[in-house]
């Protein structure tokens, strides 16, 4: 089967995450079936243009691994991949549908357009064009003179799309406006563009979002009035957040670059989005899979018709276990660009805080749902921290005394080695903790409070290690510092 699938982006902003989803579906379908992957920039709505807007989409794309067959920076055979670079082809395909008696010239002034509307909802009607302008005589219309050409739909009868997930979709024609096709100022609107140059494209496959299916009978209507062979169709569910809604800035993160910069891996994401609405088998439990899995195993039969959710709980789990996966080195790598965005580290990295940084990784890997995540779990390792209240000084069934004597037997110990690393500290503080006739919950958990000033941290010897010999000793200082001043209170 041939297969030549395109993502056709407007360049008038971030990409939506939901539209990315589709890309994704897209790129497997092509690549399962040896094809081509195909992208064509949309920039027809001057109104709406962002510059470097097609640069965003290219590197969030890149960013997720997904490459493609041709397009603007890449080119191919059917270029140019940039609609603005197409203008005269739109013209002349608009004036073959005039030809054919598939289109017709319309004036009617923006007053007027805006008066039928407000008509049409004081009495509930469907708002559309009213055919003012459809059935004058051919010269009835200057083509000098300011007009746009529309579609003349049939006004009787229906159109059927096939679609490959939902099978036949039946619309009435007399619901269907005569849409747009060619503007004043000579630029085609979408429905023209895409129809002319999915066809000219050869495109077999048009797999897009739900949100295209009341667009389809145009596009139906078109290929048949230019003689075309219709591609497949495949309209894909919606992407929703988790209140049922259509998926927004409400419920987070909806830009690609947006879900990089709040520390997510790409390998991650692109693991996410294929599960967004498509499903490998009945019964099936796997949801990690390597982009070759996906690639062999993805079906658009068994995308769901229904609308998707989007869920960030389902997201931080799965980059949780890529984050688990990876090798110390590598996510040593891909950490370090968030403590220095946080002022951290220095940039570049000096020799001194990698080695840091190289016992703070082990510490930190198992409990990073986002790569993000490491900037509040490590930032006492960082930056000073202020001591802690004294009542948060004193540990469970221990008096402030005695937490001013294990904290004081803690410095003393820590002083006197000559290795500072986690091994070594660790035995030797529990046997302090036997000395002491304490529990080691009670002892660690007063030098995790003092040197962390957190009553939650990764592991308290590797964060000792970390923090260093002179910053430990430090803040424990202060901490005794600060209980002592409670016990010549309470005497005095």
């Amino acid at each position: 089967m041939t297969v030549r699938v395109r993502f056709a982006p407007s360049p008038t902003g971030q990409p939506h995450i939901g539209n990315i989803r589709t890309v994704v579906f897209n790129w497997l379908f092509a690549r399962q079936h040896g094809g081509q992957f195909i992208i064509r920039v949309e920039d027809t709505d001057r109104t709406r243009y962002v510059p470097d807007a097609v640069n965003v989409i290219f590197n969030s794309l890149h960013w997720l691994g997904l490459d493609w067959d041709e397009g603007p920076d890449v080119g191919g055979p059917y270029g140019p991949y940039v609609q603005s670079e197409r203008l005269p082809l739109y013209r002349e395909k608009a004036l073959e549908l005039l030809d054919k008696g598939w289109a017709y010239r319309c004036n009617c002034p923006p007053e007027r357009l805006e008066r039928i509307r407000e008509e049409q909802r004081a009495r509930g009607d469907m708002i559309m064009y009213d055919g003012h302008c459809r059935d004058l005589p051919p010269d009835a219309i200057s083509p000098d003179e300011p007009h746009v050409i529309r579609l003349k739909m049939p006004r009787e009868g229906q159109t059927v799309v096939h679609d490959l997930l939902k099978g036949d979709v039946v619309f009435e024609n007399s619901g269907i406006d005569d849409q747009v096709l060619l503007k004043s100022d000579g630029f085609p609107t979408y429905h023209l563009a895409v129809v002319v140059d999915d066809y000219l494209m050869q495109i077999t496959h048009i797999i897009r979002g739900d949100d295209w299916l009341s667009s389809a009978p145009k596009h139906v209507t078109l290929y048949r009035a230019f003689g075309w062979e219709l591609p497949e169709f495949a309209h894909v569910p919606l992407v929703l957040g988790a209140d049922g809604k259509k998926l927004g800035k409400r419920h987070g993160a909806i830009s690609v670059a947006e879900f990089e910069k709040q520390g997510y891996l790409p390998e991650a994401l692109f693991n996410f989005l294929a599960l967004v609405g498509w499903a490998p088998g009945e019964g099936e439990e796997q949801e990690i899979f390597t982009r070759e899995e996906l690639i062999q195993r993805f079906d658009l039969k068994r995308v769901n018709p229904a609308p998707a959710v989007f869920s960030y709980d389902k997201l931080d789990w799965m980059n949780g276990v890529y984050i688990r996966k990876l090798d110390q080195e590598t996510l040593l790598e891909r950490l370090i660009p968030f403590w220095q965005d946080a002022g951290m580290i220095p940039t570049p990295v000096t020799a001194e805080a990698l080695a840091q940084l190289q016992v703070i990784v082990p510490l930190v890997q198992e409990r990073l749902k986002t790569l993000k995540d490491v900037v509040p779990l490590t930032d006492f390792i960082f930056t000073d921290i202020p001591t802690p209240a004294p009542e948060k000084l004193i540990g469970p069934k221990m008096t402030a005394e005695q937490s001013l004597q294990t904290l004081e037997a803690v410095r003393a110990r820590l002083a006197a080695l000559r290795d500072w690393d986690a091994a070594t500290m660790e035995p030797l503080l529990r046997q302090l903790c036997q000395d002491l006739g304490l529990k080691a919950g009670q002892v660690f958990g007063l030098i995790r409070t003092a040197t962390t000033g957190k009553e939650v941290a990764p592991p308290l010897f590797g964060c000792l290690e970390a923090l260093g010999r002179q910053t430990t000793l430090l803040r424990l200082r202060r901490a005794e510092d600060a209980l002592e001043a409670v016990i010549q209170a309470q005497k005095g």
